[in-house]
């Protein structure tokens, strides 16, 4: 029997969410966050969706950018990740890709690059209190000086910075990190990019030249307790398979590996053609929400390679070929992750060669 996991992306969600960050941004531009082949969604996919309305998009890897010049795409291209050995400057010259510049070892590669392949536009990485990547606040004006000296570095140099902890809308941190931003970057030129997601829904005055959004296009949040939906965008992914058996079970047996649950009850517990094989989280725990017929039917017992069981008590109608939805309309992916202990983006990440993926223009 051929497997019925399929992942439905809805192009018409991506344009909606879209519009719903223009909206917010203001007079702000959008940079696409298209890295990790579009949060699981597929670049191209994903890239030919946004093409008509964002200004750019930012990748992970100067492959990706590769792969969106290949197929067609003229705008911006910020590699988030900058050049990783001196042999990527011509590469990102070639493709007129942009660099994310947040170490010193990158400063003698843009030195020694040709100008004769054309100015490398650049942007300025500094670490206002993630602690990952970027120069200090303090250094910001030196390197910025630097770069402006070098032959092949466009003098249109950008600033970007990158939040911890800016889904806590209440926090401090945040806010602190503003002010170290504002400071380190205070009378020089050039475009400032400091909204992620999180910051764009809880933090307007992080909103500045251009939004860094990524979650929001597909739908997702990462504020605790909250989905996308929540904040009035639609999920782009849309994961269903369907009940391959259904088991009659009587009080006391258990149900999957090592018995980890024993039926209440006698009930039915139907067998659905997922697991983590596909990508569905094998840390899901009994109880995470399923919906069997847009009715739920918690999952119980362990999550497995290829199939997860669920109770079917509240679906007592339920037929061996009946469409179970993982997440999607009427089941935030947000959800499940808060039962998998985990959030969304991994999930949506996480999905295997194994699973069909198709288009709807909804």
């Amino acid at each position: 029997m051929s497997r019925t996991t399929v992942a439905t992306i809805h192009l018409g969600a991506l344009r909606h969410n879209l519009a719903r960050v223009r909206a917010m941004a203001g007079a702000a531009k959008v940079m696409a966050v298209v890295k990790a082949d579009a949060y699981g969604h597929g670049l191209e996919r994903v890239a030919r969706a946004l093409d008509a309305d964002a200004e750019a998009f930012a990748v992970a890897a100067i492959a990706d950018g590769l792969r969106l010049r290949a197929a067609g795409h003229r705008q911006r291209i910020v590699v988030l990740s900058g050049p990783d050995t001196p042999f990527d400057i011509a590469e990102m010259q070639r493709l007129r890709l942009e660099a994310l510049i947040h170490h010193d070892v990158q400063l003698p590669w843009l030195a020694a690059a040709d100008p004769a392949r054309g100015p490398l536009r650049v942007w300025l990485k500094i670490d206002t209190g993630m602690h990952r990547l970027g120069f200090p606040p303090e250094r910001a004006r030196a390197v910025h000086a630097a770069l402006l000296a070098m032959p092949a570095v466009d003098r249109d140099i950008g600033f970007m910075t990158h939040f911890a902890s800016s889904e806590e809308f209440e926090g401090r941190e945040t806010a602190l990190q503003i002010a170290r931003f504002k400071d380190a970057t205070a009378d020089l030129p050039g475009d400032r990019a400091l909204s992620n997601s999180a910051a764009l829904l809880g933090w307007p005055d992080a909103r500045a030249d251009w939004v860094r959004t990524g979650g929001l296009l597909y739908g997702l949040s990462v504020v605790e307790g909250r989905s996308g939906i929540d904040f009035g965008f639609r999920p782009a992914m849309s994961l269903a398979t369907r009940l391959v058996a259904i088991n009659h079970l009587v009080k006391g047996e258990r149900v999957g590996y090592n018995g980890t649950y024993e039926c209440p009850e006698d009930m039915p517990v139907g067998v659905a053609a997922i697991g983590y094989g596909d990508g569905y989280p094998r840390s899901a725990v009994a109880g995470t929400p399923v919906l069997v017929n847009d009715r739920l039917a918690p999952l119980v017992g362990r999550v497995s390679m290829d199939l997860i069981t669920l109770d079917l008590r509240g679906v007592p109608d339920a037929r061996v070929g009946d469409k179970v939805t993982l997440w999607g309309e009427g089941l935030p992916v947000e959800a499940v992750a808060a039962s998998a202990g985990t959030i969304s983006y991994d999930l949506t990440c996480g999905m295997t060669r194994r699973v069909l993926f198709v288009e709807d223009e909804n």
